[in-house]
Formats: C-alpha cells, sequence, structure tokens
C-alpha cells in the first residue's frame, strides 16, 4: 500500500465532531479588544477627551499622554491573560509581521516588574532588512520603524497584545500596505468633503468604508500533507479532473458539511472576539470551497481585520484537521478564489453617498459621486489591474468564474438609462421646466429605479451593487489595501478635479445644479467607454475592448509595467500617496516575487515529475512490457496490451523530453541579467512548457494503474469529508 492509500485511510480517523454550545454572538464581541469603551474604565475623562481628539485628527498622539494610554492597555491586557506585546504591521510579504516582547522588565535592584511604557507603545525598532522593500534598503541598513495606529484598536492574541502599525524605514519610505492607504484616506476626505458640502454644509469628514468577502478552500490536512505542490506552492500543479467537478452547481448555498460546520463555528466565534464583524457563511461554487463575508467598516479596520481573519483561518483549521487553502488557483478545470472588496463613502451625518435618497436633491448628490467614480475608473482602469496583479490570479482572471483582465464598469440598465437621459442635455442654463423635468423624472426616480435593479454580472470586474461599487477581481490571498489605495487615490483626484470644474461653471454664471448637471454630462460622455454590461467571458468583447482603447493586460508583469507611466507616478506623488522611490520600489518588490513564485512551482513540478511520476510510470511500463512478454510466451493475442506499452512509452519519451525542456528554460530564466527579461522568459517560456508537462503528466495518470499513482488524486481531495 502506498502512501497516498495511507493518508487517505488516515481522513476517515477522524472523530464525530463534538457540536459544542454555542455562545451568544452580541457577548463576546470584541472580548479580546481594546476598545475606547474599555479605555475609558482605566484613564480619567480628560485624558479620554484627549485621546479621542487626537485620535480623529489624525495628527498623533504626544508622548504624555500616549505612556497613559500604555499604562491602560498593559493592565487590561494583563487582566486577560496577556504576557507579551508586539507591533503587528503588514509587510510586502503579503502576510502579517509580529516579534513578541515580554512585559518583563529587571529593575536595577534586581527585582523584576511588568512594565509597558508610552515610547514603547507608540513606536519600535524592528530590523527592517529582511523584508522586501525594492532596494530601499541595504542588507546593512537594518533600521525600520512601526508606528503605532490609533485608527485601529489594539487587540489579545493567544496571550500576546497586539498593536496594529505602520511600518517604515530609517528615512520614512513606507515599507508596507498600511501607511499607503491611511495617506489614501486622508486624501480621499480632503477632496470628497467639499463636494459632499454641495448638497449639505454639516458634513466634516468624508470616510471610506469596505466589506470584503473572502474565498477559500478546505482540504482535509491528511490529504494536504501527501501533495507536495500544495505545501511549498498553495496550488496544485498536477491533476487529471475527476469525471465529476462543479458541472452541476450542487455544491453552491448546499448543505454545509458538519465538520465544515464546526471549523465554521470555531472560526466565527474567534473572529468576533477579535471584532470582525463576520456575518455570512456559505458554500461555494466548487467542490470543497467556502465564503466568509463580515459588515461593512472603515476602510482601514476591514483591510486589518481581513489580514487578521487570513491569519485566524490558518490557525483553526488544523483544529479540524482541515488546511485552509487561500491560493487563487488551487485547483484547475474548476473555480478559484477571489476577495470581493465592496466600496462605499460614508458621511460623519451617516449618510452612504453611493446610496440614493428620498429626494431629487439628495438623489443628485448620489449622481455626482455616483459619475466622479466612474470618470476615476475609465481614466486609470490601468492602475486598478495593477492593482490586483499577482501570480496567483493571473491564473484566475479571465477564468470561468472571475472577470476577466480587461476592466470595466457594469452599472446596470437603468442606470445606463438615466445616463442616456442627462446626455441629451443641452449646455449652458436650464429652463426651470427643463430643470424640475430632470429632478423629478431622471434623478427624483432613481431610487425606485434601483429597487429592480437587482441583477449582478459576475464577469464585470468593477460592478455597481445599489449602494455601494465591487471590485470582483481582487485575489483571495491579497491584502485588500492595495486596490483600496488605488480606488481612494483615483477617486479623491477626481473630486478635485470635479470642484475645478464646477467652478469653472460657476464663474460663466451658471446655478450650482446647471453647473452639475453641465459636468456630469461631459464625466458622462468621455466615460462611455469603460462602460459594458453584457458578457465579459466573450471574445466579442474582446475586440470590443480594443476598439474603445481599453487595456487588456493579461499577466502580471504587464500590468506592473504599465503602472509604472510618468502620468500614473504624477497622479500618486502629487497627492503624497506615493514617493517616486516608494512606487518604484513596489514595482521591483511586486515584479521579484511574481518571478520567484513562478520559479519555485517550476522547481517543485519538476521534482514531483522527476522523483514521483517518472518512477512510477516506469514502474507500470513494465509491468506492461512483462505482461505482453507473458502473452506473446503463451501465444495469446497481445495486441491491445501492445498498444497500451507503446503509447506509454510514448508518452514517457514525451515526459522526459518536457522535463528536459522546462529544466533549460529555469536556467535561461535564472540566468536573465533583468528582472524584466526574467518575467518576460517567465511569461513566454516557463509557463507553457510547465503546462505542457502537466498536460502530459495528467494523460499518463488516467493510464496508470490507480494503486500506484503516488499523489493524491482530485477526487480525493475535493469529494473527501
Amino acid at each position: 500500500m502506498n502512501l497516498r492509500f495511507i493518508l487517505l485511510q488516515e481522513t476517515l480517523r477522524h472523530k464525530p465532531v463534538d457540536i459544542k454550545s454555542v455562545p451568544k454572538r452580541s457577548d463576546i464581541f470584541e472580548k479580546n479588544v481594546f476598545t475606547d469603551e474599555k479605555l475609558r474604565r482605566y484613564v480619567d475623562n480628560r485624558t479620554f477627551k484627549a485621546y479621542l481628539k487626537a485620535k480623529e485628527s489624525d495628527k498623533g498622539i504626544d508622548r504624555k499622554l500616549a505612556g497613559q494610554i500604555a499604562s491602560a492597555m498593559k493592565s487590561w491586557a494583563m487582566e486577560n491573560g496577556a504576557t507579551h506585546y508586539t507591533h503587528w504591521f503588514q509587510p510586502l510579504t503579503g502576510g502579517t509581521a509580529e516579534k513578541h516582547d515580554s512585559f518583563l522588565e529587571k529593575l536595577p535592584d534586581g527585582q523584576a516588574l511588568e512594565m509597558f511604557s508610552g515610547d514603547q507603545l507608540v513606536q519600535q525598532e524592528p530590523d527592517a532588512s529582511s523584508f522586501p522593500s525594492g532596494g530601499l534598503r541595504n542588507t546593512f541598513e537594518a533600521r525600520g520603524y512601526t508606528a503605532w495606529d490609533p485608527g485601529s484598536p489594539a487587540f489579545i492574541y493567544g496571550t500576546t497584545l497586539c498593536i496594529p502599525t505602520v511600518f517604515v524605514s530609517y528615512t520614512g519610505e513606507a515599507l508596507d500596505y498600511k501607511t499607503p492607504l491611511l495617506r489614501s484616506k486622508q486624501v480621499l476626505d480632503k477632496y470628497a468633503v467639499p463636494v459632499a458640502q454641495l448638497f449639505n454644509r454639516n458634513v466634516e469628514k468624508v470616510m471610506p468604508t469596505l466589506g470584503w468577502e473572502q474565498e477559500y478552500f478546505l482540504i482535509d490536512e491528511a490529504l494536504f500533507t501527501g501533495r507536495p505542490d500544495l505545501m511549498m506552492t498553495g496550488r496544485t500543479l498536477l491533476g487529471h479532473p475527476p469525471a465529476k467537478t462543479q458541472q452541476l452547481d450542487d455544491h453552491y448555498f448546499g448543505s454545509i458539511p458538519e465538520r465544515v460546520m464546526a471549523f465554521m463555528r470555531d472560526l466565527e466565534i474567534e473572529a468576533l472576539k477579535l471584532g470582525i464583524p463576520v456575518k455570512t457563511r456559505h458554500n461555494e461554487v466548487a467542490p470543497n470551497q467556502y465564503e466568509v463575508a463580515p459588515v461593512f467598516e472603515e476602510i482601514n479596520l476591514a483591510v486589518d481585520h481581513n489580514s487578521l481573519l487570513m491569519d485566524l483561518m490558518n490557525k483553526i483549521a488544523p483544529r479540524h484537521h482541515f488546511r485552509v487553502l487561500l491560493h487563487e488557483k488551487p485547483f484547475a478545470f474548476m473555480n478559484g478564489s477571489g476577495k470581493h472588496n465592496n466600496w462605499s463613502l460614508m458621511t460623519d451625518t451617516g449618510i452612504n453617498l453611493l446610496s440614493p435618497g428620498d429626494s431629487p436633491k439628495r438623489n443628485l448628490r448620489f449622481l455626482t459621486f455616483f459619475v466622479n467614480v466612474v470618470k476615476a475608473v475609465n481614466d486609470y482602469e490601468e492602475l486598478i489591474r495593477a492593482s490586483i496583479a499577482s501570480a496567483g490570479n493571473d491564473h484566475r482572471l479571465g477564468a470561468n468564474e472571475a472577470p476577466p483582465a480587461i476592466i470595466s464598469v457594469f452599472i446596470g440598465h437603468y442606470m445606463t438609462e438615466v445616463f442616456k437621459k442627462i446626455k441629451t442635455l443641452k449646455g449652458g442654463k436650464l429652463t426651470p421646466d427643463k430643470k424640475t423635468e430632470l429632478k423629478l423624472n431622471v434623478v427624483g426616480k432613481i431610487p425606485e429605479i434601483l429597487l429592480d435593479n437587482t441583477d449582478r454580472n459576475r464577469t464585470s470586474p468593477f460592478a455597481f451593487t445599489g449602494n455601494k461599487f465591487e471590485i470582483r477581481a481582487v485575489g483571495s490571498s491579497a491584502n485588500c489595501a492595495s486596490p483600496m489605495t488605488v480606488l481612494n487615490t483615483i477617486v479623491a483626484h477626481q473630486l478635485k478635479q470635479f470642484m475645478e470644474d464646477y467652478r469653472k461653471q460657476i464663474d460663466k454664471g451658471l446655478q450650482k445644479d446647471e453647473a452639475i448637471f453641465t459636468i456630469l454630462k461631459d464625466y458622462i460622455i468621455q466615460s462611455e467607454r469603460i462602460l459594458f454590461d453584457g458578457n465579459g467571458y466573450s471574445e466579442a468583447w474582446h475586440k470590443e475592448a480594443a476598439k474603445r482603447g481599453l487595456s487588456n493586460l493579461r499577466t502580471t508583469p504587464e500590468a506592473l509595467k504599465a503602472a509604472m507611466k510618468p502620468e500614473y507616478k504624477e497622479l500618486f506623488t502629487s497627492l503624497g500617496i506615493y514617493s517616486e522611490a516608494e512606487l518604484e520600489s513596489r514595482y521591483q518588490v511586486q515584479l521579484e516575487q511574481y518571478i520567484e513564485k513562478i520559479l519555485i512551482e517550476a522547481q517543485v513540478l519538476a521534482d514531483l515529475v522527476s522523483n514521483h511520476i517518472l518512477p512510477t510510470v516506469l514502474r507500470y511500463q513494465n509491468q506492461v512490457a512483462a505482461n505482453v512478454l507473458s502473452l506473446h510466451s503463451l501465444g495469446m493475442n497481445e495486441g491491445s496490451n501492445k498498444d497500451l506499452l507503446n503509447t506509454l512509452t510514448s508518452r514517457i519519451h514525451t515526459l522526459n523530453e518536457a522535463l528536459d525542456g522546462l529544466k533549460h528554460i529555469m536556467d535561461e530564466v535564472e540566468t536573465a541579467k533583468t528582472e524584466e527579461q526574467k518575467a518576460d522568459k517567465i511569461v513566454k517560456k516557463l509557463l507553457p512548457a510547465m503546462n505542457r508537462l502537466r498536460e502530459i503528466s495528467d494523460k499518463l495518470e488516467m493510464m496508470v494503474d490507480d494503486e500506484m499513482w503516488p499523489l493524491v488524486k482530485y477526487r480525493e481531495m475535493l469529494f473527501t469529508r
């Protein structure tokens, strides 16, 4: 019996799920979070008010105040079992990072005492040399700083107090995802408030919100360990599809298996304790694929919570003998996993600026922000594409469940009709009758129009879904901050432009409504090319998109290169989101990560074929050859077995050739002089060579004796509970 069958037997040994009593969700929510309400219990009223004022102003907290907060934070953390603290941050590795320090300090008299100062809360100095920096830091320049982000509350994870922070180099450049996100959030607020005040003078703050939907696969832990490719790369590099995958759509929204439900319950309980407001759980389309989603939150907190949840999933899954797969395409021939980012804008007066109101005035406000978002995506569609680029997502984009690499905006039939009516406007001043008609018959009817606009175009990468825009093309393993930073930035820039255009129209003598309608009409006409409500998978759309001048950046290297155009650099630097050095460094980091990930996959694939597949098929070839000789010696007809032997021999020869070819191309990539040349060889030569080797191996899988095949098969991983 080979290892594969031992692992299959191991999956049957799991004990029945122990369904424990589930606590009331509201009782445990934020149990392990140091909320403002908890801070209030430990400090006086003056300190608490000073903290709230500093937090809301985004100007930082002085060291004296920080010392009082640190003391309160330590007391609360120790009362709840914490022994250590860490600055929790999100470097450009794509995961989270932490360095734990004990509260214990040795005093001069030799005694020990738990201590935590304001300086330790506000700033730490982790080693920055081994994190990706794209050339911003040399190995010998190790100093980097983590700085407390009061906008995201501290929390206890295990026995460690975790303090969300930004991560910057000694010279001040951002080395993480959070720093640019916070910058973009501030810039968006700066330029959204004046636009919002055209409709409500009481608005003083505009905050982007995010509701993410996290898709993932669950695989039995024993079977996971029988797939070196899953362990090393997060996806299967070999494997013939089973006869049944997702054709019948019977998994989608189906009954959740008991063992999976137990995992989901544990995940929800731990997430709620950490303040992650998980709301939805369900089966996704592919076998063993699932989704979890929270309610909307302020964008900085939502990004932190998604990163924390992904880490939490990986910790909880082994308790249930599962492994979580967050790769965008862990299995070929079926759906991959995404992370839909639902984005909107909220005011401090409690209004969603992308939600229609109950009056023409409020709907004109909605339409103003709606059209400006569409215009922003039209002008910067390449940046949206680059923000979701990764080696994993390249396998998914354009497949039968994910949007294509062409960025377009879906607004629905009825909003399209609204756009058409606004386009018929003549420029200049409106007659009283025309103004009334627009407000009542076009703008005034937007809420009832959207009541029926419930269809969602699953092939659209950027869709309006009633009161928010949904970026459907984000990969499941991605940090949400990357696309959200881009979206915040381009919308901020567009709103800035809108106010400049508005003032020009007012200077011409137009009234407010007339000026707004005139500008919106121009923006709608300029943005027509980005609007598409049809099938994004069709070849016809690819041809149509090319005619419209939309980019089709199919690979990560293409997308990253396009994002480095001078006009895009000017956008980010002029708004203070990135310096030019930071932009260059991120380009290098992302390109290097792409190259290294594909090279690791290629090496793992070559090892699998050399050490697992080839020895197995050669043994099977010997068995078939012995059978042919035996039949021949007995004077029996060996024809069909001889044909099998010939086919096997031919495919083994082809497999060896393909393996040699792959190794040769890997050497070519490694010896290329620049990262751009390496990436180009990967796209044009290495990936096709990997696909070719897989194709031959998968054919051999269907020929070789099932008991001999060394790797856990798709049907076993996807249909074992």
